[in-house]
């Protein structure tokens, strides 16, 4: 790999010890995946992966002190990912004890770490720090150092910027830094489209499993994505950004997809069209067996796959201003035509701080609060991370959730029937 003179010298110990293993770390990360130089880190702020106070992370709080100690803190000031605990949503006395005694008790000793390290402000904790509300968005061509799996796909994907699928800690090293290592989604030919993914359905797919049915096909590879502009349009409205989502952290937790184009509609596709599609690209077609095909074969992770959910999550990632106004109409509407006054299974809505802080300050958030849905801004991951909780019968309308957890996937229609007027569970 090619150093300039200014990244040789901090290899080399320029800017102390701490700092030369920074760039080792980085230069031995670049040449694992063939890297030909480091380009420099663009956007005005990072996002970090690990947010939550784990006893079984020590090394990591290890690592950060040492950076602290060395002021080698970012030169960005960044985001992380959400809190993995929320008082108000439910658990049961044992539950809670698990998290605050066995879990998750470091949690404020590691927040301290966090703003000493860079972090923006005490409500930068989301997965979907791009949202408008979180601040950091960022601009096309960007050169980014994140590791989340659902914001990396998002920023590359809508936003355009530039940024491979790094793991936890890279990050902040790429931050730290200011320079990653140039291979994969960084370079033009890294976003080419290596499959055609033929969207052929009779009516709208859903995210969650469209972009579930696209990561298990292609794994880590790019897809070009057609047929979506009957049901998506040309333009990246607030509605179709929250679609795309969805839609992308299903297939980057369902795969390992960082990157998607879909035709007429994201940046990159728009400008170059079919020239994004590499030669000899593979075909996929899915239409809707396929979809029922994918959604038929998820394995039901229930000790008992016919008992009743005890829980509801909706929003992994995190949901957006217009989607908790129209899931609040939603359940209001579902709730009306059952006769109910209260949703049926314990529901939390989860979203980031300052998202929270905004809808509370519309009429729809004392009209959620009378559905009795729980609004939150916790992980949904990490809550099932609980071995008391991963036992319960816990539905979700995200592939991104029933991936990493024992949560099981229901379909947003079937998520608003069963929340609000009962029914069949199976």
């Amino acid at each position: 790999m090619y150093l300039t003179p200014e990244q040789q010298a901090i290899l080399d110990g320029s800017k102390g010890e701490t700092m030369a293993k920074v760039m080792k770390t980085l230069v031995m990360y670049g040449d694992a995946f063939g890297a030909d130089k480091m380009v420099s880190v663009t956007s005005e702020y990072n996002h970090l992966v690990t947010s939550f106070g784990l006893k079984m992370m020590k090394p990591v709080f290890d690592l950060m002190q040492q950076l602290i100690d060395a002021g080698a803190v970012s030169g960005q000031q960044f985001s992380v990912d959400p809190r993995p605990v929320d008082p108000n949503v439910p658990a049961n006395f044992l539950q809670k004890l698990v998290f605050n005694k066995f879990m998750y008790s470091t949690q404020e000793m590691y927040e301290g770490q966090l703003k000493e390290l860079g972090l923006m402000n005490d409500d930068a904790f989301t997965c979907a720090c791009y949202l408008d509300q979180v601040g950091n968005k960022p601009k096309k061509g960007e050169i980014l150092s994140w590791a989340e799996s659902s914001a990396v796909v998002y920023a590359n994907s809508v936003l355009g910027a530039r940024c491979n699928r790094n793991s936890g800690i890279m990050d902040i090293m790429g931050s730290i830094a200011g320079f990653v290592p140039n291979f994969g989604l960084l370079t033009d030919e890294g976003r080419k489209a290596t499959w055609i993914v033929k969207v052929e359905t009779t009516k709208k797919p859903e995210a969650q499993l469209l972009g579930s049915a696209i990561g298990m096909k292609v794994m880590e590879d790019v897809p070009f994505v057609t047929g979506m502009e009957k049901w998506l349009g040309t333009e990246l409205t607030d509605e179709v950004c929250a679609y795309l989502k969805d839609f992308g952290a299903a297939t980057a937790s369902n795969g390992a997809v960082g990157l998607y184009h879909i035709e007429n509609l994201t940046p990159e596709a728009k400008e170059q069209g079919a020239g994004l599609v590499a030669e000899g690209a593979k075909v996929y077609v899915i239409d809707d067996a396929e979809l029922e095909r994918v959604k038929a074969n998820y394995p039901v992770m229930w000790k008992n796959a016919e008992a009743k959910p005890k829980l509801c999550f909706v929003g992994c990632p995190h949901m957006s201003l217009q989607q908790l106004k129209d899931w609040t109409v939603r359940v209001e509407e579902g709730l009306k035509d059952s006769g109910n006054k209260k949703v049926l299974v314990p529901t939390v809505f989860t979203t980031a701080p300052g998202v929270k802080k905004e809808f509370e300050k519309t009429e729809y958030a004392a009209r959620l609060k009378a559905t009795g849905v729980i609004l939150s801004c916790i992980c949904p991951l990490m809550y099932m991370n609980n071995p008391l909780c991963k036992s319960m019968p816990v539905m979700t309308s995200s592939n991104k959730l029933r991936t990493y957890t024992t949560a099981r996937y229901y379909t947003e229609e079937e998520i608003l029937i069963q929340i609000t007027k009962g029914g069949a569970w199976a």
